[in-house]
């Protein structure tokens, strides 16, 4: 059986080959074949981010817009929706290589568009509209604009509370992810009452939707993992655990599934968890969570070097709140994992 590597270079040839063609044709015809050529490079890029050749993928996506542009500029009304969503694709690749003015400048741009297009056609481009306000949002957090940031969120949210209302079961998952957002964007600037109604909001958004339909349990997680953050920097200690007591055992079930996927995320929780117990006086069922974190991730230190700094903090953490406690390490867990940072660091 072939290995996961070794099919996605096989897709990579593909998508190499089938760019090759269609740039062959798209030169004898460009006007006919310039939208194939577009769209088979879009695909490159695709493949190429996922291998992690970054800065190939941003040449790729420079060419789609490139290519867009002069499309669009002969045939607006046809073509002025795929350039706006290239500017989008771009703004991603120039943020994943560390240019983030730039990707900046084509998240703007992409936004100008989608307003242009959703004024004249709202149906059909208020979704296009609020991803490109999300993706924007994102790249002014990444500059530190977070007043700006927040705006764009909240523009986000109006827009996924309309659609949501209109079509539910399209859009509230939409709606769920930008109110996490926007919570997020809205406690970073000092406002934690006003991001916990947010927060809060998600929450009960994202429990409707995994009742019927599991795969959301990761985000019921994530989100409940957000709202005791909020509620811990609001000196509501006692709810704070609750909701981190409860995306604990959410992620507890995925891992139990997938391991190899959400062993390292329920291992952060199981961490976090642990200092909201410390600071409640709860010393011995943090040490409690300390070793369960560390034990979840030792498995996955094994095959995974990136998972070597974390670990060292959870390790720390473990037995310091152990000494605090005057409680002895488990030696027989620690001592293989230190033999393994050694290895690594």
């Amino acid at each position: 059986m072939p290995s996961a590597l070794g099919q996605r270079e096989d897709v990579l040839r593909a998508a190499e080959e089938a760019v090759a063609l269609r740039r062959e044709l798209a030169a004898a015809r460009p006007g006919e074949r310039g939208p194939d050529l577009a769209l088979s490079l879009n695909n490159l890029a695709k493949v190429l981010s996922a291998l992690g050749r970054r800065q190939d993928a941003l040449s790729a996506a420079e060419e789609v817009v490139a290519l867009y542009r002069e499309l669009a500029a002969a045939r607006p009304e046809a073509f002025r929706p795929y350039l706006a969503g290239s500017l989008n694709n771009l703004g991603n690749r120039l943020s994943a290589v560390g240019r983030r003015e730039d990707a900046l400048g084509a998240a703007k741009e992409a936004v100008g568009l989608y307003r242009e297009l959703a004024a004249a056609s709202p149906d059909a481009f208020r979704p296009g509209l609020a991803r490109s306000l999300n993706n924007l949002a994102k790249r002014l957090s990444a500059l530190g604009r977070h007043e700006d940031a927040s705006s764009a969120s909240e523009q986000v949210v109006g827009l996924y509370r309309d659609l949501a209302a209109a079509r539910p079961d399209a859009f509230r998952p939409d709606l769920a992810r930008s109110l996490n957002n926007l919570a997020d964007i809205v406690s970073d600037l000092g406002r934690p009452k006003v991001a916990l109604s947010d927060a809060e909001e998600a929450v009960a958004l994202y429990r409707d939707l995994s009742a019927d339909r599991p795969a959301f349990r990761r985000d019921l997680a994530m989100s409940l993992n957000n709202l005791a953050n909020i509620l811990s920097v609001l000196d509501r200690r006692e709810d704070a655990l609750g909701a981190g007591t409860e995306a604990v055992g959410l992620y507890r079930e995925l891992a139990a599934a997938s391991p190899d996927a959400f062993r390292p995320e329920l291992a952060g929780l199981l961490s976090s968890q642990a200092d909201g117990l410390e600071g409640v006086g709860r010393l011995s069922d943090a040490v409690k969570c300390d070793h369960e974190s560390v034990a979840v991730l030792a498995p996955a230190l094994k095959s995974h070097a990136a998972l070597a700094g974390p670990m060292i903090a959870y390790l720390k953490d473990y037995l310091r709140r152990a000494k605090a406690a005057g409680s002895e390490p488990d030696y027989e867990l620690v001592e293989p994992i230190v033999e393994r940072l050694q290895e690594l660091i």
